[in-house]
């Protein structure tokens, strides 16, 4: 049980880090918006590893929520970036 909750967690790390390094790469989008994302990402994994010093609570509270919400906003940027692209194909 023990790998599957590290299996998950693995690649839930990577698909944000994928995610968030794409949209840090679209040179189309404000700054800010490109860049908040990959923030959130590494404000969340330095969270998690508060957690090497003994300071959970913190990991516990602030790390998820911040990953979900890079997660969330990556494939949001995503999606509206594949929408305008299939806009642009058919006129």
């Amino acid at each position: 049980m023990l790998i599957a909750i590290a299996a998950l967690g693995i690649t839930i790390f990577c698909l944000t880090l994928w995610c968030s390094v794409t949209v840090a790469r679209m040179r189309d989008l404000p700054t800010w918006r490109r860049y908040l994302p990959l923030t959130l990402f590494l404000i969340a994994t330095t969270a998690s590893l508060l957690r090497a010093f003994d300071i959970p609570q913190i990991a516990n509270a602030v790390a998820f929520p911040l990953n979900l919400a890079a997660l969330v906003l990556s494939l949001r940027e995503i999606r509206a970036r594949r929408g305008t692209r299939t806009d642009l194909r058919t006129n």
